[in-house]
């Protein structure tokens, strides 16, 4: 072998050698966001000036930033002018309620990310589906947010919704509880149409096994009893107008009279209507007065949902408009149901329907105001992908509404940052921004105390200490679009 070939030999492998060691040197796990201001939502007012240093999925150190030293190698993310927030969770969405395999990965999830939501409670969906998209998240092959779920109902014959398993007994009740628990749920789902005795069961079943519970009231018991029952969070306000009434059993009765043999929809519009109407003609401050109190003594949360209420309004007499930006992220099959909805609540209605409607949610947000200053714990929550509901952006207009409700920006971020954290247990994890704490946060790029809508102003979403700047989130949503026409 001649000298030139031993040469060329050598000088391979030194190259070789070279090589390995470059894509074997470790780089950085360090992400330091420096000169940010950071509203930790602790009720602190906004720090100026902070750099909150990450490694990994954890904050490690946030504090003045001439104070915090930055190790050698992070990726430096300038905040000045910008500002530093918890990520977001919506508490009450259907994460499967967008069709399978597909609709939830490509998506719901996607959506919700893109939005600074970082933390879901699902509270109603197919375990089938759940279990892996919540395994995947955690192992890091699916980008998504933190995932607790109930999976089934648990409802009357027949069932409101689907994917529902029918409660008739207390033996059904402990079996029902049992099997959910064991196949790993983080809560127990009431629905409306369960009987008083099967709703008592499921409490007192829920409690031998101690598990939450939480859903709807159902409409055979009362909002009174279900406090008293150790009901945790109650959705949608279910039962609770009904509880300001000064005739409740009067409503109650009325509510469940037989219908007519020959009914017609028309004939159910005009019963549903006028019950309504009774409702709020009954309405009495007294004892609106005396149920926040109760909710505020058994620590009953409330997950108002004004958005969904507001859809609701609309939807008798408003279609999803055509120029609405949002809809080229909705599959062409759940826009099918929303038309669906819409023909099915405007067909049959009452002319003055809208009208009462829109009362109705004045008077929601009225209560939710008086519950939040009367020491009632109150949650974000949207019911995504319901009618008119959009995934993720939704939750910021749930905001908006909070605060035309009454409570202060402040308290609006809390309901969907601090106070879900307190409520699913994790507050030593989640829900503020601290040393020690998970790295889900959101970067805005004004300050949403000044304006409750500036939390629209997205710059980037750090997830499990990943960094998604506004590229990465406007490929998500590009994605979302994609999916959307295919589909």
């Amino acid at each position: 072998m001649t000298l030139r070939k031993r040469a060329a030999i050598v000088c391979g492998f030194l190259a070789a050698l070279f090589l390995f060691a470059t894509c074997k040197k470790p780089t950085s796990s360090f992400l330091a966001i420096v000169h940010v201001t950071v509203i930790d939502l602790t009720g602190a007012l906004p720090a100026p000036d902070q750099t909150v240093l990450i490694e990994k999925e954890k904050i490690v150190s946030l504090g003045p930033s001439q104070s915090i030293s930055i190790p050698s190698g992070a990726k430096v993310v300038d905040g000045t002018g910008k500002f530093l927030m918890p990520g977001l969770a919506d508490m009450h969405v259907h994460v499967t309620g967008a069709g399978e395999p597909d609709g939830s990965r490509k998506f719901m999830l996607p959506l919700l990310v893109a939005n600074g939501i970082t933390t879901v409670r699902d509270m109603g969906g197919y375990l089938e589906s759940l279990v892996p998209l919540q395994k995947e998240i955690e192992e890091g092959k699916l980008l998504g947010p933190r995932i607790v779920f109930a999976g089934p109902y648990l409802d009357g014959d027949p069932p409101a919704f689907q994917p529902a398993a029918i409660v008739a007994n207390r033996d059904d009740a402990e079996a029902a509880v049992l099997w959910l628990k064991r196949r790993g749920v983080d809560f127990i789902k009431v629905q409306s149409n369960l009987s008083r005795d099967a709703y008592f069961a499921i409490a007192d079943a829920a409690k031998q096994q101690n598990i939450p519970f939480v859903g709807h009231v159902p409409d055979r018991v009362t909002a009174w009893e279900a406090a008293d029952a150790g009901q945790k969070s109650i959705e949608h306000l279910t039962g609770v107008l009904r509880a300001c009434s000064s005739d409740e059993p009067g409503l109650m009765r009325e509510q469940f009279r037989p219908p007519p043999v020959h009914d017609t929809p028309e004939n159910s519009f005009s019963r549903s209507y006028f019950w309504r109407e009774r409702l709020l003609l009954t309405y009495s401050e007294e004892n609106a007065k005396k149920i926040i109190a109760k909710f505020a003594e058994k620590h009953t949360w409330q997950t108002p949902t004004l958005i969904l209420l507001k859809g609701a309004s609309d939807a008798a007499f408003l279609k999803v408009p055509a120029q609405e930006p949002r809809l080229k992220y909705i599959p062409a099959s759940e826009q099918r149901l929303w038309d669906e909805y819409h023909r099915a609540n405007t067909e049959h209605a009452m002319p003055k329907e809208p009208v009462l409607r829109s009362v109705i949610l004045e008077k929601s947000e009225e209560m939710v105001g008086a519950m939040q200053k009367g020491g009632v714990r109150i949650l974000a929550g949207t019911d995504s992908p319901a009618y008119f509901v959009f995934p993720g952006s939704g939750l910021h207009e749930e905001l908006a509404l909070l605060v035309k409700a009454g409570l202060t920006p402040m308290e609006a971020l809390q309901s969907a940052t601090r106070n879900a954290a307190e409520f699913l247990e994790r507050l030593d994890s989640q829900g503020t921004v601290a040393a020690g704490k998970n790295a889900d946060l959101v970067l805005l790029d004004a300050n949403p105390l000044d304006d409750i809508r500036n939390t629209q102003k997205i710059r980037a979403v750090i997830l499990r200490g990943k960094l998604l700047g506004r590229s990465s989130l406007d490929s998500l949503l590009a994605n979302c679009e994609k999916f959307a026409r295919a589909n």
